[in-house]
């Protein structure tokens, strides 16, 4: 594991020399490449080395963010063409890609708490160095202090456990099973801000809309996951109160989904519509690890994955219309179809896969989820089809929305895609689809 995590930081030098923006970015696809080669021992921790360590879980997560990393600095270009700080830029995603990797990979729980706080500060730059609005410095705020706030807790709850078992391996903790209610909520409540959950999630949103698409590329993608692979991994060792206080977390998750499903059908700004639909997908990814059962697990693992490709391509997709039109209101994006017809099949094929149709990772993850939920409990039943059911309404109004309907008459001149957004969308969208083939592979890793 550490030699990756070498190779990140000699790429950082790369940043110092003129002309290249495109050589790091293909370093990183190698990268990818390299660390899909890496041999993965499915049912243990493997590839040991300096407390860094590689089980399914992170293996899955650290090959993301890597992908997702290179397709930011692709969806980028017009940093390069503006010649607008492009060397800090890459500077920038290669320090957050770096804390990314030490977050999945480390076993030492102090180190995860560590790369999880220290991954938001990269984040914070992007959103306020490349942001397109004034109130990027608000939205970066709140991105901040709700983080923060949730996440002292955690350092406390860490700092207890280290004083009980003297140790800090993760591997170690399925030893231990703590039952303290105060233990219980700090160590998970920074995870639930993260993910986020419903009545902490207004943070989301508003980072999303302010920020640049490398920065709503991320944010998406791999931030969200941060706290599913937190609550992933901390849920071991409070199995004992779980059982008895998870049901409140449950019931807010699923609620709370269904009421910003609806939501969804009130926003007028694309990427607000977007961010939303993430808040929905998390909902049921809580409820899932909430459970503590085999398929819950699983299912929240795989659409974590999926999710994190999805959502991805569709920020780029509404970027790719903000180039064009220079707004990402609803009322504005209109008729898109007679422009670009050819993007609006990789709209269709987006959305599809964000109302989890087949042949997508999502609808394998959907369907673990709701076994999980409803075995747990039938009335879960409910709220599921709810979310199920407005899943697919929000995302057929934003398609038929945006690519139907009379075009805008003050659309003069308009260009189609170009090959290398072509590209990024087929990088999003053929892993998403693909990696079915090798579900066998995510279904053995508990």
């Amino acid at each position: 594991m550490m030699k990756f995590l070498v190779m990140v930081m000699f790429m950082m030098f790369l940043c110092l020399k003129q002309k290249m923006f495109w050589m790091v970015q293909n370093t990183m696809m190698l990268m990818a490449f390299m660390f899909m080669c890496l041999f993965i021992n499915i049912t243990n921790f493997c590839n040991l080395s300096y407390m860094l360590g590689c089980d399914m879980i992170s293996y899955g997560l650290i090959l993301l963010s890597i992908w997702i990393s290179f397709l930011m600095i692709m969806a980028s270009e017009n940093l390069l063409k503006s010649k607008f700080y492009e060397k800090f830029f890459l500077l920038n995603v290669i320090v957050l890609l770096m804390m990314l990797y030490l977050t999945f990979s480390t076993m030492n729980l102090f180190m995860f708490y560590l790369f999880f706080e220290a991954s938001l500060i990269p984040t914070l730059v992007l959103i306020i160095g490349w942001g397109y609005q004034p109130e990027r410095i608000q939205a970066g705020l709140y991105l901040l202090f709700y983080t923060l706030f949730a996440s002292l807790p955690l350092l406390l709850g860490i700092f207890y456990i280290y004083n009980d078992m003297k140790c800090m391996m993760m591997y170690f903790m399925k030893l231990y099973d703590y039952s303290y209610f105060f233990l219980y909520i700090s160590m998970i409540l920074a995870f639930l801000v993260k993910m986020p959950m419903y009545f902490v999630h207004l943070w989301l949103p508003k980072a999303h809309v302010e920020a640049p698409i490398s920065g709503s590329m991320i944010l998406a993608a791999i931030m969200l996951k941060l706290g599913g692979y937190g609550l992933l991994r901390i849920m071991i060792i409070l199995q004992k109160i779980g059982l008895k206080m998870n049901f409140i977390w449950v019931i807010i998750s699923l609620i709370g989904g269904f009421y910003i499903s609806l939501k969804c059908f009130c926003q007028i700004d694309i990427k607000s519509l977007i961010a939303y639909s993430s808040v929905c997908h998390m909902s049921i990814v809580i409820g899932g690890i909430m459970t503590m059962n085999y398929w819950g697990f699983l299912g929240s693992y795989l659409l974590m994955i999926s999710h994190g490709l999805c959502s991805s391509g569709m920020f780029c997709l509404s970027n790719i219309n903000y180039e064009r039109l220079s707004s990402r209101s609803l009322f504005l994006n209109r008729g898109l179809m007679n422009f670009m017809p050819s993007m609006s099949l990789w709209w269709f094929l987006l959305l599809s896969s964000n109302m989890a149709a087949p042949p997508s990772l999502s609808l394998v993850g959907e369907i673990s989820l709701i076994n999980s939920l409803i075995s747990w409990s039938w009335l879960t039943m409910i709220m599921l089809m709810m979310i199920s059911f407005f899943s697919a309404g929000y995302s057929l109004y934003l398609y038929s929305y945006t690519q139907h309907g009379k075009f805008n008459i003050s659309v003069y001149s308009f260009y189609t895609g170009v090959s290398r957004e072509y590209l990024i969308l087929m990088l999003h969208w053929v892993p998403l689809n693909i990696l079915v083939m090798k579900i066998d592979f995510s279904m053995l890793w508990f």
